[in-house]
């Protein structure tokens, strides 16, 4: 069995001149040594003052001169626009000569010779694609993570892109949403130190470096708590559960010094985000210290329409106004401003706010030294981006389940030797839908399919049978008409509509045939998954149910690989399958990574970031919930119908837990967990609220691999505040390393805590530590059982 990546993937940081960036409290303008704040301001100062109004809001707006991304794709002259310094940014132009185009307009032809910023979606890489997001949050490895972004920068940079749309950090609890494939996950903590990894990744905490780009995290705020799962739906919360649980990820991305962020589209509490003086002022630049630009979603100051504050002079106002520096795509802030700030109704110091910011990025990113991208050589998906990806989508995998089979054993790892293998599902051999959602450059001819894979293991011992499609009948011929950010397929004359119930059978007596079945599931990535891609059910789409159902009636052993990337409702596979694998969506390299982890060469070591549900009726799922006076404490698989206690919080017909919780992934080894010791029991409350950037105990913990082969654990520290003014979840996670141990091997982990990890907003809104009694708990998922204890005390 091949040894875990961990060790792997720092060898190859160290090839890729990767070095841990401790986190800081941001302390200038932006991320670059190589620019004091005093030069860099300077130089801003005096150019702004050279700038007529029509210049400074053209630094305020962007346009997408490639495909279209959203509504209303704009059709402009650029050319004439960029040359009379009326555009600051462009977006979806790929391709370093296309961006010199633009470049040497502005910088040669312009009044001003102000350079252009390019930015792009690279959301989980740019030409070399690797598994989303969500999958990356999977890994628990914050050194992949930077990983992943650094290999995005150096590709986007070499394409003329200086500025990336990522990452996305909202926190999500709903996987009804479709933006949860481009999310961490649902936990702040974890949330937050992933956030950090993408930025540092981004932007080498150097702008200045020729092959780093500017970050723009997104989607500022909120974005990922839509009421019913809903995209684009109004977020309504209390301000404790908005600031201790959602906004935390995007301070973490401030502090690790990110250069910009994207505003959201929805409303907070009855603010449009897009216009929320509150977010974008008070709390990120007057708390936080932020000191880059805050830029609008595609049309989401034009949409302010919508949310009925105002007609479009008014919303462009608001929006300004509030603290959002640059508009995109809408063009309001270019055609609605100008009048305000003449009549005085916008006072021009606000507009002169806005392009300070905006200048500072281009200067720090080196643009008015060098604004040139240089000629680029044809992308190759080459063996070592290849390495890079799969052992990356290696970490991501999740073992869900791995029971044991009659006269077989545990299913997982596969002995293929003998056997006969049958390979079945719409995502068997799918390069497209492997990419997963928003892989806007990425190339499906470069994905390693799992038919592909397994067909190099396997040879004449593999059968395959597509079974059904993704969709059911005339929805699957469209489905396969459709190009994410494309124009859709032409299709032909008289297309036939898929027959599934045929498929089926055919693959029933593929599976007869075989001695093990593996199917491949899920949903299609590049059509349900991403924005604008809610869904009311959460599972296995088209005719694919029923596909499963027919193949498990077989009484073959079967294997489930599902190559989605939200959390699915599993509960019928869960009880009739005996091992479950999530895959998500892996990238380039997905069959070979999905192959690795089946037959064993990888230890899967992956752990959910995100609650899977029993039922779409629990969602939101999260495991970090709030008490309540009349807890569920007692065995909630008796329904009160049966004996079950009733007047508890629960449902009467649906246990309240999650089918697999967070921080769940099993193994192909077992761990053990010794008794947790603390430095100290108590602690000084003056102490901790004097120290507030020093850790001032440690929690200690054993792990001991009781298993015959080497494997890697997410040891995971959990706590509880027993005693506060303001409740408290009843779960939050305060610590994660990953480990990797040999058989029988034992090793000692400690993780600091501090006022960070003990603090929570009080009644006040204010974050502070109180008198109390903390329970902790240290494990390999949320359901830890290790228990110890901490006071504080007056």
């Amino acid at each position: 069995m091949r040894k875990s990546k961990s060790t792997n993937l720092v060898v190859l940081y160290l090839l890729w001149a990767l070095a841990g960036i401790p986190v800081a409290a941001q302390t200038k303008p932006v991320p670059n040594p190589q620019l004091a704040s005093k030069q860099l301001n300077e130089r801003v100062e005096s150019l702004l003052k050279k700038m007529t109004l029509d210049e400074k809001l053209g630094q305020l707006s962007q346009y997408s001169a490639g495909y279209a991304a959203g509504p209303g794709a704009s059709n402009k002259h650029w050319d004439e626009l960029v040359e009379r310094g009326q555009i600051g940014a462009m977006c979806n132009i790929v391709g370093s000569e296309a961006a010199n185009h633009y470049q040497r307009i502005a910088v040669e032809k312009s009044r001003l010779h102000i350079p252009l910023l390019f930015g792009l979606d690279v959301i989980h890489g740019h030409r070399t694609i690797f598994p989303v997001p969500l999958a990356l949050a999977a890994s628990w490895d914050p050194k992949a993570i930077e990983l992943v972004a650094r290999t995005g920068a150096v590709e986007a940079r070499a394409d003329g892109i200086n500025w990336v749309f990522s990452p996305l950090v909202d926190i999500a609890r709903d996987p009804r949403w479709g933006r949860i494939v481009e999310t961490e996950g649902e936990d702040p903590y974890l949330g937050s130190a992933l956030a950090r990894a993408w930025v540092k990744g981004y932007q080498q905490d150097d702008l200045s470096k020729p092959d780093s780009v500017a970050a723009n995290v997104k989607t500022y705020a909120a974005y990922g708590a839509p009421i019913a799962g809903r995209d684009y739906n109004a977020a309504d919360m209390s301000e404790i559960t908005l600031r201790q649980v959602y906004l935390e990820p995007y301070r973490a991305a401030v502090e690790a010094g990110a250069a910009s962020l994207m505003s959201s589209f929805n409303s907070i509490n009855g603010i449009p985000a897009s216009a929320d003086p509150f977010t974008l002022t008070q709390v990120l630049r007057k708390e936080w210290g932020f000191d880059g630009f805050v830029e609008a979603d595609w049309g989401a100051v034009s949409e302010l329409v919508n949310h009925s504050i105002g007609d479009e002079p008014t919303v462009a106002r608001k929006a300004l106004e509030a603290g959002l520096d640059a508009d995109m795509e809408d063009g309001l802030y270019s055609t609605a401003i100008a009048p305000q700030v003449r009549s005085g109704r916008i006072p021009v110091s606000v507009v002169d706010e806005a392009v300070r910011r905006v200048l500072r990025v281009k200067f720090a990113l080196g643009l008015f030294d060098q604004p040139y991208a240089p000629p680029a050589s044809l992308y190759e998906a080459t063996q070592q981006r290849r390495a890079l990806s799969r052992q990356v989508a290696d970490e991501t995998l999740v073992l869900l389940k791995n029971s044991p089979v009659s006269g077989i054993g545990k299913l997982l790892p596969l002995d293929a030797k003998g056997k006969t293998i049958a390979l079945i599902g719409p995502l068997a051999d799918n390069q497209l839908e492997m990419l997963g959602a928003w892989s806007v450059s990425g190339d499906p001819n470069n994905v390693i399919t799992l038919r592909t894979a397994l067909q190099q293991r396997l040879g004449d011992h593999l059968l395959y049978a597509e079974g059904c499609g993704l969709l059911s009948g005339e929805d699957e011929n469209v489905l396969k008409r459709v190009r994410f950010l494309g124009p859709p397929v032409t299709p032909p004359e008289h297309e036939p509509i898929p027959d599934d119930d045929a498929a089926i059978t055919d693959a029933v007596a593929i599976a007869k045939r075989a001695d093990v079945a593996i199917l491949a599931l899920g949903e299609p990535a590049n059509w349900m998954e991403g924005e604008a891609s809610s869904r009311v059910e959460l599972g296995f789409t088209g005719s694919q149910e029923q596909l499963l159902e027919a193949v498990v009636a077989t009484g073959k052993p079967v294997i489930v690989v599902i190559l989605a990337a939200r959390p699915f409702q599993l509960k019928w596979a869960a009880m009739h399958v005996p091992a479950i694998v999530e895959a998500w969506s892996p990238g380039i390299e997905a069959g070979n990574a999905v192959a690795d982890v089946l037959f064993g060469d990888v230890n899967p070591s992956g752990k959910l970031p995100a609650s899977f549900p029993r039922a779409v009726g629990q969602e939101p799922l999260y495991y970090a919930q709030l008490p309540t006076g009349r807890p569920a404490n007692g065995d909630l698989s008796r329904m009160p119908a049966s004996g079950g206690e009733k007047f508890v919080t629960r449902y009467m017909d649906e246990e309240n837990s999650a089918l697999f919780p967070f921080g769940w992934g099993l193994s192909y080894t077992t761990f053990m967990f010794s008794q947790p010791t603390v430095s100290r029991a108590e602690v000084p409350l003056r102490e901790l609220l004097s120290s507030r950037k020093t850790p001032v105990i440690t929690v200690g913990v054993d792990i001991t691999n009781t298993g015959s082969v080497m494997g890697a654990e997410v040891v995971q520290l959990y706590i509880r505040n027993t005693g506060a003014s303001v409740e408290q979840p009843v779960r939050e996670l305060k610590g994660f390393a990953r480990v990797t141990l040999a058989a029988g091997e034992t090793k000692h982990v400690e993780f600091p805590l501090g006022f960070d990890e003990l603090s929570f907003y009080n009644a006040q809104v204010q974050r502070t530590v109180e008198p109390t009694t903390y329970k902790i708990w240290v494990g390999g998922d949320s359901l830890a059982t290790a228990e110890t204890s901490l006071k504080v005390v007056e």
